[in-house]
């Protein structure tokens, strides 16, 4: 087999790595950029996505092709005979993995519910506190309750492409994972170009005065948590689609809550465009640290493995203080027609929240 270059290794994986934080960024925009909800709790509905991805399919696919063994205690055994019933059966593997990301999205909606009501009765530090505690909570149970996604050993998750080759497994990915990102993206910008967009600029900007003018203010944010954590679920078991595997210990509040947050005060708040210029910057950055973490070595006089987290506070550091606004501005959008707007997914959106 001939050998794939490392830059195409390098560019597919950071295509794919970006593509599923931009989604992640995207739903965390819409609550903190544009409504105003300091959610650190993110990285809640991340894992919640990654353990549904962990523990459906892998579960269906065994029990289907009458698998032997227990999931969780012959997890590399039933994976791998999971991987090769999925070759001969494709359709059924497509319809198993878009149910998986249904019910990843419904419990993380869930779950978004849950921790809407502290943002009811919360503002600023203390409901930012609140979240964090509510994010801290996924790891925890995890590691504690092996049934779940294995406990400290975490789980392997049935590859939905072993049948394609394995040069073409992860540009395949790649590519899906970009569309997936195009999408969100869509959607998100259809719904700040709705009505839901400017009564979450409208909360944000003055609560007061957008209650006095008959705004729900409580169901507003409520919403918006509720969407945004299901957008994110979908992404954290994306995250562990691609990855192949899961361990509750991954899921930790530095790489899923503060570095989103990172990548859209670069990028520019209340920007979809800034969004993903800050998580390109932000990913590309960080993955070139570490594919030549070696050739640091001898310049930076501490352990190399610290460089891309001291290298990235300080760049934010450094946004905060020269450009708090991030790279892109925010800027007025037009809100859409009325016609547009039942053609988009925001008219199913409303419907669902009405």
């Amino acid at each position: 087999m001939a050998s794939i270059d490392p830059a195409f290794i390098f560019i597919t994986d950071l295509i794919a790595i970006f593509s599923i934080y931009a989604i992640i960024n995207l739903s965390l925009n819409l609550e903190f950029g544009y409504g105003g909800i300091p959610n650190f709790g993110k990285v809640l509905a991340v894992g919640a996505g990654a353990f549904v991805a962990a523990s459906v399919p892998g579960r269906i696919i065994a029990s289907i092709a009458n698998i032997e063994g227990d999931y969780i205690q012959n997890n590399l055994s039933v994976v791998a005979a999971a991987d090769i019933w999925i070759i001969d059966n494709i359709g059924l593997t497509l319809v198993i993995f878009l149910f998986t990301f249904v019910i990843a999205a419904v419990v993380g909606g869930g779950l978004g519910a849950l921790t809407s009501y502290p943002a009811l009765r919360l503002r600023g530090d203390y409901l930012a506190i609140t979240l964090l505690a509510f994010g801290e909570s996924i790891r925890i149970i995890g590691n504690n309750f092996p049934p779940l996604v294995g406990g400290t050993l975490g789980v392997q998750v049935p590859d939905p492409l072993s049948f394609v080759p394995d040069e073409l497994r992860f540009p395949t990915a790649s590519i899906i994972l970009i569309v997936m990102a195009a999408v969100a993206y869509l959607y998100c910008e259809m719904t700040i170009r709705s009505p839901l967009g400017r009564s979450l600029r409208a909360v944000r900007d003055n609560e007061l005065a957008s209650a006095s003018l008959g705004k729900d203010t409580g169901r507003v944010r409520m919403k918006t948590i509720i969407v945004a954590s299901a957008l994110a679920a979908i992404a954290g078991a994306l995250y562990a689609i691609y990855t192949g595997s899961t361990i509750a210990i991954a899921f930790d509040r530095s790489s899923w809550t503060f570095w989103p947050f990172l990548m859209i005060l670069i990028g520019g708040l209340a920007n979809n465009k800034g969004v993903l210029v800050g998580t390109l910057l932000f990913v590309t950055l960080r993955k070139v640290i570490i594919f030549f973490k070696d050739s640091f070595e001898w310049v930076v006089p501490f352990d190399v493995v610290w460089l891309d987290m001291l290298l990235l506070g300080a760049i934010l550091l450094v946004v905060l203080l020269f450009r708090p606004q991030g790279v892109i501005v925010e800027k007025p959008t037009h809100t859409l027609g009325q016609k547009t707007k039942a053609k988009g997914v925001v008219r199913i959106f409303n419907l669902l929240f009405r």
